[in-house]
C-alpha cells in the first residue's frame, strides 16, 4: 500500500470512529482497544496530544459511566445538554433550511434515507459516516464540497460546546480529537471550495 492510500485508510478509519462515538456511547471492546493505542508522534502534534488525550481517557473510564455520559450529554430527559445536529449550530432550530440542502445533496450523491431511522440527517455522526464513504470511493473534488457545506460551517462551536459540557468526561477528549482531526481536514479543503455536489 503506497503513502496516499494508507493515509486515505488512516482518515476513513478516524472519520468511522468518530462517527461510532458520536452514535452510540463506547462499550468495553472498544474502551479497551483505545486504551491500548500505539500513540505515534507526527506532523500535527495537536492530533498526537488529542490522541494521546482519549487513550488516557479510555482507561480511566467505565463502559457504565460513558453510557450515563452519553445519555447526559445527547439525549437526556427532553434533549441533552448539546443537539449536535447542523441546523441547530447554524439557525438555532432542527429541521431547517441546511437540512434540506444536505438531503438535496446526499440524494444527487445517491444516498437513501434508511427509513428504521428517526433521526435528521445532519446529525454530526450521520455527516462523518458519510465522509467516510467519501474517502474510501476517492473523490477529493466530492469530499470537499460536502465537508465544505455540512461540516465546516459548525464542527469548531461543536467541538468547543462539547469539550466544555458540564457532563463532559470522556467525551470532553472525543471533542478534541474531532477537533483536531477536522481542522487538519478543513485546511485540506480550505482552497477553492466548489458549488457543485456532481
Amino acid at each position: 500500500m503506497n503513502h496516499f492510500n494508507e493515509q486515505q485508510a488512516l482518515r476513513v478509519d478516524i472519520y468511522g470512529l468518530l462517527a461510532r462515538l458520536f452514535r452510540i456511547a463506547p462499550d468495553q471492546e472498544l474502551l479497551t482497544w483505545l486504551s491500548e493505542l500505539d500513540v505515534t508522534h507526527d506532523e500535527h502534534h495537536g492530533m498526537s496530544a488529542a490522541w494521546s488525550l482519549l487513550k488516557l481517557s479510555a482507561q480511566t473510564t467505565s463502559e457504565m459511566s460513558c453510557a450515563d455520559e452519553y445519555q447526559d450529554l445527547f439525549i437526556g430527559i427532553g434533549r441533552g445538554e448539546l443537539v449536535p445536529y447542523g441546523s441547530w449550530y447554524l439557525t438555532g432550530s432542527l429541521m431547517e433550511m441546511p437540512l434540506a440542502k444536505l438531503r438535496n445533496d446526499l440524494a444527487q450523491l445517491g444516498f437513501e434515507r434508511d427509513e428504521s431511522v428517526k433521526e435528521p440527517e445532519d446529525n454530526i455522526a450521520a455527516l462523518l459516516e458519510v465522509m467516510a464513504m467519501l474517502v474510501e470511493s476517492g473523490s477529493e473534488h466530492t469530499q470537499k464540497i460536502f465537508f465544505n457545506r455540512h461540516i465546516q460551517t459548525w464542527f469548531e462551536r461543536f467541538c468547543h460546546d462539547l469539550k466544555q459540557a458540564k457532563s463532559s468526561a470522556f467525551y470532553a477528549s472525543v471533542g478534541e480529537l474531532a477537533l483536531q482531526f477536522l481542522t487538519v481536514e478543513q485546511t485540506r479543503f480550505i482552497e477553492n471550495p466548489q458549488k457543485s455536489i456532481a
